[in-house]
């Protein structure tokens, strides 16, 4: 009788993020997009957050060396085909991811690509972390990164330029390139008075342009962290960043289109549509 060899290991991810209580954002959407596209999630939890759609309430930051033992745990058990990050927390807790990235081949000319989802402020507008954070992320995230990809008030953080135009959005692309990352991705979710949703992708000498319809819709809590574990899935999957790049914004138009309403305020956006129906 011949052996069943069971089925395969699936590419695997790694978020490195902080938890969202309400579900919509941080390593949860980040986790149900892998599981969506059909790769497996890995985690290192940075801090919990308490918030719900009408705010961020409190939180509490996971000690730096437990950050690096999760990222460190997995990455020698399991294996890491792509990783990414979310809320850091401090520049403590980034000085311990820059070192265990380091030590687990995850970074830019690395053998695992490395997507930099610099998230600075909640979508309600509260800091995430401090001026020394903001530079630690600059100084030692960036240049590891294998894509940045900032929305335009995290590129304001970045650069002090103030995104209104597409036009500008290539500038700014120009500007964060300089700071070392290999390929920038510049969303355009927050240019609302621009009719369509065009993010401008960078590598130091072309752009790429990602189109997308704009939908009427006020429900896109954890939009940006989509498409970053989005495209992190398509780079586990063994795609080009470009590939991976419209991967991503397939991915998440999608799930723009079929969010839903959850709560007081501002819904998630949906992974549902890439369920199979129940029967």
């Amino acid at each position: 009788m011949t052996e069943n060899p069971g089925p395969s290991s699936p590419p695997s991810a790694l978020t490195i993020a902080g938890s969202d209580s309400g579900g919509a954002a941080g390593l949860q959407a980040d986790l149900r997009t892998f599981l969506t596209c059909g790769v497996h999630g890995l985690v290192a939890v940075t801090a919990v957050t308490v918030q719900n759609t009408l705010g961020v309430h409190d939180r509490t930051d996971i000690p730096p060396h437990i950050v690096a033992g999760q990222i460190e745990a997995v990455a020698a058990d399991m294996g890491v085909n792509a990783a990414k990050t979310g809320m850091l927390a401090s520049a403590e807790i980034i000085h311990a991811v820059a070192a265990a990235c380091d030590k687990a081949e995850i970074g830019r000319d690395r053998k695992v690509p490395f997507v930099v989802d610099p998230v600075a402020a909640s979508m309600h507008g509260h800091p995430l972390f401090d001026d020394a954070g903001l530079v630690a992320l600059r100084d030692e995230l960036l240049p590891r990164a294998t894509v940045l990809t900032p929305n335009l008030d995290e590129v304001r953080l970045l650069t002090g330029m103030t995104v209104t135009t597409r036009e500008q959005m290539h500038q700014a692309a120009v500007v964060l390139h300089r700071l070392g990352p290999q390929y920038v991705l510049v969303k355009s979710g927050h240019l609302v008075a621009d009719p369509e949703c065009v993010d401008v992708l960078f590598d130091g000498s072309t752009f790429v342009e990602l189109p997308g319809e704009r939908f009427a819709t006020q429900h896109t809590h954890g939009a940006g962290d989509t498409m970053a574990s989005a495209l992190t899935a398509g780079l586990a999957k063994g795609m080009s960043v470009v590939e991976a790049a419209r991967y991503g914004k397939w991915f998440v138009s999608h799930a723009v289109e079929n969010a839903y309403p959850m709560g007081a305020k501002v819904g998630p956006v949906s992974a549902f549509w890439r369920l199979a129906p129940e029967h």
